[in-house]
């Protein structure tokens, strides 16, 4: 077994309160003893988040940005030390494989990933380097990553990578042709405009220092108010039937007028010729019951199933909510319920009502 794959345990889950996370988030905090007072505080931006259970590859050599650029989904050429982006590898079909949290510092490529992640996008991208000046380093076992709610691009600590989430105003609402939205709603109207968020590098060995004296937030806390931001995230709101389109993920992670690069052409595609099959929407849950619905859960309408569950959170101020992947096809104002239980077997199964909010326009 790698370095890479071991399970991580952060020693921030010694702090006081401290009540592990599990599934993707295994190894970091869930929350500390207070999630709603977590969340307040990430808002009024007085807390930062343990995310060193993510994954950190560094880049090194003078053509990994041109080489990153015609491999990936995102215009990397000229990208200025300190621009954070984000770009997806997607597969021959278009379908997302892997998301990367990117930005350069003038000498290497810092890239944060999903927990887990690490190992198969570092194999694919030595596959892909042929005789390019490339290294490629995994470097997780000597920084690590915290969140915090920032849209600054310094730090103290090492590189910052600033999550451009909901991104420029698109062509169709008076900005630039290299995006697209396929958002329900105006970029200024958009709820992810009030979540300022970024991640920033630390040296591992310092990560308890580097939180000395600020609040803790779990993820409880985090997750809850990307929901609340229509932020996809990799391995939660994708499948292996996931392409861009049906998560509004262009608008931050696609350019739609760089070079050729894998996938392209289901991007060009479904952006020029029609709409995705499935989309993306948030599920404003009925709070009577205690628990919440599992990634994986059917969504129905009557008793057909029409989507499911990628991820559920209980908010400070809106209570139980979800990001759900629907058909296309399905009414906006269709009365639907979530079957808790549905995506795990053997387990009991009850139905919770669901008021559909439009993210992804139908």
């Amino acid at each position: 077994m790698s370095a890479s794959t071991v399970q991580h345990r952060s020693p921030l889950l010694d702090a006081p309160g401290a009540v592990a996370a599990e599934g993707p988030d295994a190894g970091v905090a869930w929350h500390y003893g207070d999630p709603h007072g977590e969340q307040r505080a990430l808002v009024r931006g007085e807390a930062v988040v343990d995310l060193s259970h993510r994954g950190v590859l560094r880049l090194s050599g003078p053509d990994r940005l041109s080489w990153l650029h015609s491999i990936t989904s995102q215009a990397l050429t000229g990208l200025a030390p300190g621009t954070s982006t984000e770009t997806l590898v997607l597969s021959p079909t278009g379908r997302v494989e892997h998301a990367l949290h990117l930005v350069d510092d003038g000498e290497a490529t810092w890239i944060t990933v999903e927990p887990g992640a690490v190992d198969a996008l570092r194999a694919w991208l030595e596959r892909m380097k042929f005789m390019l000046r490339v290294e490629i380093a995994d470097v997780g076992q000597e920084f690590a990553v915290l969140g915090e709610p920032s849209r600054s691009d310094v730090s103290s600590h090492g590189p910052v990578w600033v999550d451009p989430w909901p991104g420029a105003t698109p062509a169709n609402e008076g900005g630039s042709a290299d995006t697209a939205s396929y958002s329900a709603v105006s970029t200024l109207e958009h709820p992810g405009a009030e979540r300022p968020w970024r991640e920033v590098v630390v040296p591992r060995a310092g990560l308890v220092a580097a939180v000395d004296g600020r609040r803790l937030a779990g993820t409880w806390a985090s997750e809850a108010l990307r929901v609340e931001a229509w932020r996809p995230r990799l391995g939660l709101e994708t499948d292996e039937r996931s392409i861009p389109h049906e998560l509004d993920w262009l608008r931050t992670a696609v350019h739609l007028h760089k070079g050729c690069y894998r996938g392209q052409e289901t991007v060009a595609k479904v952006h020029n010729l029609g709409r995705p099959p499935r989309r993306l929407v948030q599920l404003h849950l009925d709070g009577s019951s205690h628990d919440l619905p599992a990634h994986g859960d059917d969504v129905v309408l009557a008793d057909k199933v029409v989507g499911r569950v990628t991820t559920a959170a209980r908010h400070h101020e809106l209570g139980p909510v979800a990001l759900a992947v629907v058909k296309r096809s399905l009414p906006v104002d269709a009365q639907l319920h979530v079957v808790a239980g549905s995506g795990t077997e053997g387990a009991e199964q009850r139905r919770i009502a669901a008021a559909q909010e439009v993210v992804v326009a139908p």
